[in-house]
C-alpha cells in the first residue's frame, strides 16, 4: 500500500515589481475554506476564510469581518508591557482591515447572507515591503480559491513617486522621499479602491497614478486565475434565498410610491426620515397582514422591496431631473459658516457648518514631551501630529452606541491626518507637538472632510504655520446603463444609495488626500477624470468659504499654550547642564517649572 500524500501543494510565483510574488496552498489551515500563504520579497502573511454553511434567516445584512493582525515574532521581537503577547489592534492593523474589506465586499454575490470570517496574519516581515498590499493579495487568493460566491479576484498595488516618476511597491527606504503613497485596488474591469496622501497633486497626477497601479495589479489578477484553474474548490451550493414574490414587487409601489417621493422632495434630514419611517411602517403592516398565513413572508423580504423601491425613486429622480434630495443640483455646495476661537481657554478651536454636518474641532499644542510614543512592528517611534475623530450618537439623532473609538472613526480620522499632515511646517520650523480632536456634532454626509476643514482652521487658529488652507469634499455617483450623474457634497442618503463615496482633499493648489470606494465594477477614466475636475471647483469655493473665518496662522500661539525657546550649547558643556545623574537639570525644572528636551 502507497503512503498517502500528506500535502496537496499548489504554489505560483511572479515577478513584481522586481521582487518575487509568491502565493501558496495546501499546507497550513487546512481546515479553513482555504488559506493561502502570500510572500512579497520577505514579507509573508496568512490569508484564511471560512464562511458559515447556513445563513440566519433573520439576518438583513452579510456579516463579513475581516481581521488584519501583526506578530511581533515576524520581525524578531518580544511583545512589551506586562503581559509579554499581542493586545488590542493597533491603528495600523484596525487600518489594513479596512483597506481589505472595501473592496471585496461589494464583489460577493448579491443576496448572500451567510458569515464570512477572514483572517490575515503577518508570519514575516522583512522591513522593506509592507504587508497590507500582501494581505490585500493573499485575502483575494483564498476567497477566490475557497468555492465562496465571489466575484473576484482582485488585484492590489501601492504606488510612490520618487525622482519625478511612479514606482510600483516602494521600498521603506524610498517611502521615506516619496512625494505620493497611493493604493489602489480592483478587479480587471475597473477599479473599486482608492486610499492616498500625496504633497499637492494635481488632479491629472493622481488618475494617472490611479492608472498606474490598475494597470501593475492585472498581473496579480492573472496569476491568482491562473492559480484557481488548478485548485480552486468547487462553488458552493448556496441555499435558496426567500425570494420576493412577484405579487409584493408589484404591489409595492401602489402602497408606498406616491408616498415615498412626498417624503423625498422634505429637504430637512431628520423631518425626511420620519416621513420615510411612516410610509415603511405602513408598508409593513399592509403586507403582513395580505400574507399572515404565509410563512415565506417575513419582514425582511418585505423591507428589501421597499429599499429598492426607495433606491429607484432617488436615483432615477436624479438622473432624470438633475435635481437632488435637498433640491440642489448636481454640482451645488450645502450653505457653508465657518467660525474660529469660539472656545475661550483652547490653544485653537474651530466651527465648520456645512448644511446638515458639523465638526466642532480642538487643537492642542505640547512639547516633545507629549509626542504619541508608537510601538510598530517596524520598530518604535514618535509622532508629533495626532488626529483623533468622534462620533457621537446625537450627532444623527439616537441614542446608540457610546465607547471607545470603532474602526470608522479611527479610519475617518486617519484620512484627515493624511490630508493634513502634508502641509504642516518642520518640527524645526515649529517645535510643537500637536494634537487635533474633531467631535461630529452633526452628521449628513461626509463629516471626515468637515474634520479637514475644522482641522486646517483649528491649527490655525493655534498659531500652526500650515502651507496653505486645506479643505475637504465627497463626491457621488448614480450610474443607471450609460447615463451616470456625478454629485458633488453628497448627503448621508446619496451615499448609501450611489454607486461611489469619492473624497477629495486639499488645497488651491493641489490633492493632499484622496479616499474612493466604489460600489460598481463600471467605473472609467472619464467617470473618474469628471469627478476629479468637480470636486476641484467644491473643493475651491469651500476654501472661499473658509478664507472668511481666517486664511493664515496667527503670528503668535493662545497665552494658554506653552511656549518653547530652543538654545543651541556647545556639546561638551550638555553633561554641566544635565549634572551629576540628572541633579542639575531635575533642580532647573523643579524651581522654574519648565520642561526640557535635550536633543
Amino acid at each position: 500500500m502507497k503512503d498517502r500524500k500528506m500535502f496537496d501543494v499548489t504554489k505560483k510565483e511572479i515577478d513584481w515589481g522586481g521582487r518575487p510574488l509568491i502565493l501558496e496552498t495546501g499546507i497550513i489551515a487546512r481546515q479553513a475554506d482555504c488559506a493561502v500563504m502570500a510572500s512579497y520579497g520577505g514579507t509573508t502573511v496568512l490569508c484564511t476564510v471560512v464562511g458559515a454553511k447556513k445563513a440566519n434567516p433573520d439576518q438583513d445584512f452579510f456579516p463579513l469581518t475581516v481581521h488584519f493582525q501583526q506578530k511581533t515574532f515576524a520581525v524578531g521581537k518580544i511583545p512589551g508591557g506586562y503581559f509579554k503577547r499581542e493586545g488590542k489592534p493597533s491603528e495600523k492593523e484596525t487600518l489594513t482591515s479596512r483597506l481589505i474589506d472595501r473592496p471585496i465586499r461589494p464583489l460577493f454575490v448579491e443576496g448572500f447572507k451567510n458569515e464570512v470570517q477572514i483572517i490575515c496574519t503577518v508570519l514575516s516581515y522583512d522591513m522593506e515591503n509592507d504587508s497590507d498590499i500582501v494581505a490585500m493579495i493573499g485575502a483575494s487568493a483564498a476567497l477566490t480559491l475557497s468555492g465562496l460566491p465571489f466575484m473576484g479576484p482582485i488585484g492590489a498595488a501601492r504606488v510612490g513617486f520618487v525622482d519625478n516618476a511612479f514606482v510600483l511597491n516602494p521600498t521603506a527606504e524610498q517611502m521615506q522621499t516619496t512625494d505620493l503613497d497611493l493604493i489602489v485596488a480592483g478587479t480587471s474591469e475597473g477599479v473599486l479602491m482608492v486610499e492616498s496622501q500625496a504633497q499637492e497633486f494635481s488632479e491629472q497626477q493622481m488618475l494617472d497614478a490611479v492608472t498606474f497601479g490598475q494597470n501593475a495589479y492585472n498581473d496579480v489578477i492573472n496569476m491568482i486565475i491562473d492559480m484557481a484553474e488548478t485548485c480552486a474548490k468547487d462553488a458552493w451550493e448556496i441555499a435558496e434565498q426567500k425570494i420576493q414574490k412577484d405579487d409584493i414587487k408589484k404591489a409595492m409601489p401602489d402602497i408606498a410610491e406616491s408616498a415615498l417621493r412626498s417624503a423625498y422632495t422634505i429637504t430637512t434630514k431628520q423631518e425626511r426620515l420620519d416621513a420615510i419611517a411612516a410610509v415603511k411602517e405602513k408598508a409593513l403592516q399592509h403586507f403582513n397582514d395580505a400574507y399572515k398565513d404565509d410563512d415565506d413572508v417575513n419582514d425582511n423580504m418585505i423591507l428589501d422591496v421597499f429599499k429598492k423601491l426607495e433606491s429607484h425613486i432617488v436615483r432615477r429622480n436624479i438622473i432624470e431631473t438633475g435635481q437632488r434630495i435637498d433640491g440642489r443640483d448636481t454640482t451645488g455646495i450645502r450653505p457653508i459658516d465657518a467660525r474660529v476661537g469660539i472656545l475661550p481657554r483652547t490653544h485653537g478651536s474651530a466651527l465648520f457648518t456645512r448644511g446638515e454636518t458639523q465638526a466642532l474641532v480642538v487643537s492642542t499644542l505640547g512639547t516633545a514631551q507629549d509626542q504619541q510614543i508608537i510601538d510598530a512592528i517596524e520598530g518604535e517611534y514618535r509622532e508629533n501630529f495626532m488626529l483623533h475623530y468622534n462620533f457621537p450618537p446625537y450627532s444623527v439623532g439616537e441614542a446608540g452606541r457610546f465607547g471607545a473609538p470603532g474602526r470608522r472613526e479611527i479610519g475617518h480620522g486617519k484620512l484627515a491626518w493624511r490630508a493634513i499632515r502634508p502641509l504642516l511646517p518642520s518640527e524645526e520650523e515649529f517645535p510643537y507637538s500637536l494634537r487635533v480632536v474633531s467631535e461630529i456634532t452633526e452628521s449628513n454626509g461626509s463629516s471626515s472632510m468637515a474634520t479637514v476643514c475644522g482641522t486646517s482652521m483649528a491649527l490655525m487658529d493655534a498659531g500652526v504655520g500650515m502651507k496653505a488652507s486645506c479643505a475637504g469634499i465627497a463626491m457621488g455617483l448614480i450610474k443607471d446603463g450609460d447615463e451616470f450623474s456625478v454629485l458633488s457634497d453628497i448627503l448621508g442618503d446619496e451615499d448609501h444609495l450611489g454607486d461611489m463615496d469619492f473624497k477629495v482633499a486639499g488645497t488651491e493648489n493641489g490633492i493632499t488626500a484622496l479616499q474612493m470606494d466604489i460600489k460598481i465594477t463600471s467605473i472609467t477614466r472619464d467617470i473618474m477624470d469628471k469627478a476629479l475636475k468637480q470636486a476641484k471647483d467644491g473643493r475651491l469655493h469651500i476654501l472661499k468659504e473658509m478664507a472668511k473665518a481666517i486664511t493664515l496662522g496667527r503670528e503668535t500661539v493662545s497665552s494658554y499654550a506653552p511656549r518653547i525657546t530652543q538654545l543651541h550649547i556647545s556639546k561638551d558643556k550638555i553633561r554641566d547642564v544635565i549634572g551629576t545623574g540628572g541633579k542639575v537639570i531635575r533642580e532647573i525644572c523643579d524651581v522654574t517649572g519648565a520642561k526640557i528636551d535635550i536633543d
